[in-house]
């Protein structure tokens, strides 16, 4: 009996951390994926303002474009901002962080940076604002749900106790007035 204890135990925990690694892999591409949609957003935005620049030194010879271009500047740094973010995303996937001197990728637990040797902050764990997102909405709908299981109990037992519901009672006055 001890051994097939131990043997469902151990089946239990392989499949939570091949699920686990299943999952971050799932989530890493995800975010590769929204990378790779960015960078090619950016590479419009590029040829775009160079069709712009084209264009207004072929209408009238002139390269000064900086109103024309504004919006399109804005976006590549939202964008490249967003990129920036997906690289942090995916390192705290990995359990990685970069070094605040070199760049370098290194383990999240790691005191000095092995490239540099620069000292690294402590890392505090933040909770992350989706997961509270989820959970408030988790929250939000298991609320919803037992309030609407309420008003039905509610007008189930005034059904059984004949009493009246909300509008019954008009109805029951019109139905006398009328006799």
């Amino acid at each position: 009996m001890d051994f097939f204890e131990k043997l469902g135990k151990k089946v239990t925990e392989t499949y939570k951390v091949a699920s686990e690694k299943t999952n971050k892999v799932a989530a890493e591409t995800k975010i590769r994926m929204k990378m790779s949609d960015n960078k090619s957003k950016i590479n419009d935005i590029y040829k775009e303002i160079g069709k712009k620049v084209y264009e207004k030194y072929a209408l009238d010879g002139s390269l000064d474009i900086k109103e024309d271009i504004e919006n399109e500047l804005g976006r590549i740094k939202e964008l490249s901002d967003e990129i920036v973010e997906f690289e942090r995303q995916i390192l705290d996937l990995a359990d990685k962080k970069e070094c605040i001197n070199c760049k370098a990728t290194l383990d999240k637990k790691a005191k000095f940076c092995p490239e540099c040797g620069t000292e690294q902050p402590e890392i505090v764990e933040e909770v992350k604002e989706a997961e509270v997102v989820e959970d408030i909405q988790e929250n939000v709908e298991e609320v919803v749900e037992e309030v609407n299981e309420a008003v039905e109990n509610s007008e189930e037992s005034k059904q059984e106790e004949n009493i009246p519901t909300e509008g019954t009672q008009e109805n029951e006055t019109e139905v006398n007035q009328n006799n």
